[in-house]
C-alpha cells in the first residue's frame, strides 16, 4: 500500500508572494464597497435634461393672489398685456381677493372692501407664478404710501429682480435690487386671461346672491 505525499513547500531559492507581502502571512482581501441605496433619491431623481427630453410640461393648476413675501426676489411683467386695472372685493382678514364682474361695480360702490386694483402678472425666482393685487388711486386721486411704495416698487421689478419688505416706522414699502445676476424670469406660457381663470377660478363674484356679498350684507 502506497500514499502519495504533497509537498507545498515552496521551490529551492524561491519565494511565496503572498507570504512575502503579508510577512508570512496570506494577504487579506481587500473591502468591498457598500452596495448602493436602491432608494437614495440622488439616483432615482430625474435630471432637468432628462425631463425635458421626457417631454414633461408643468401645466399651472394654482395661482396665488397675493403680495411677495418679504423674502422673495421677484419680477414684474412688464408686457401690458399681462397687467389689468379692475375692480375687486378684498377681504383682509381672510386674505382673499375676490375678482368681480363689471356688472355689479355700481352696486358695490361705497362697499369699504371694494375697489380698484392692478392685477400684475409677477414671478419670484423659485418659479411661483402669481397676480399681485396693487392698490390704485381712489377716485379723488388719494393713495396712501403703502400702494404708492408698492406700484414704484412693481415699476422696479419689471427691470431687474427686487426683493420688497415693510418698513413700519417708514408707513411704506422699500425696494431692494439683487445685487447679483440672477438671469431671466421664465414667464408663463398662457394669455392673461387664462392665468385669471386660474388664479380666481374660487373667487369671481359675478351675482348678488354670491356668498361673500351675502355676507357682507350680513345675510349668511
Amino acid at each position: 500500500m502506497s500514499s502519495t505525499i504533497t509537498n507545498n513547500t515552496p521551490p529551492s531559492g524561491g519565494t511565496n508572494p503572498l507570504a512575502a507581502e503579508s510577512g508570512g502571512k496570506p494577504a487579506a482581501a481587500a473591502p468591498k464597497s457598500p452596495a448602493p441605496d436602491p432608494f437614495d433619491p440622488a439616483r432615482l431623481r430625474l435630471s432637468q435634461n432628462l425631463t425635458a427630453a421626457l417631454g414633461v410640461k408643468k401645466h399651472l393648476t394654482t395661482i396665488p393672489v397675493r403680495k411677495p413675501s418679504r423674502e422673495w426676489f421677484v419680477r414684474c411683467h412688464a408686457d401690458p398685456a399681462y397687467r389689468l386695472e379692475t375692480y375687486v372685493v378684498d377681504l383682509k382678514e381672510d386674505s382673499e381677493t375676490y375678482l368681480v364682474t363689471p356688472d355689479l361695480w355700481d352696486q358695490l360702490a361705497g362697499e369699504t372692501t371694494f375697489g380698484a386694483r392692478l392685477l400684475i402678472t409677477s414671478v419670484n425666482k423659485q418659479g411661483t407664478v402669481f397676480i399681485w393685487p396693487i392698490k390704485l388711486p381712489a377716485s379723488d386721486g388719494r393713495h396712501d404710501e403703502w400702494s404708492k411704495s408698492a406700484l414704484e416698487a412693481a415699476n422696479f421689478g419689471t427691470k431687474g429682480w427686487v426683493r420688497v419688505q415693510a418698513n413700519l416706522n417708514l408707513g411704506a414699502y422699500e425696494v431692494y435690487e439683487a445685487a447679483g445676476n440672477l438671469g431671466d424670469p421664465e414667464w408663463p406660457t398662457p394669455p392673461f386671461n387664462e392665468l385669471l381663470r386660474i388664479a380666481f377660478k374660487d373667487r369671481y363674484i359675478d351675482s348678488t346672491d354670491h356668498p361673500i356679498l351675502k355676507r357682507l350684507r350680513g345675510e349668511a
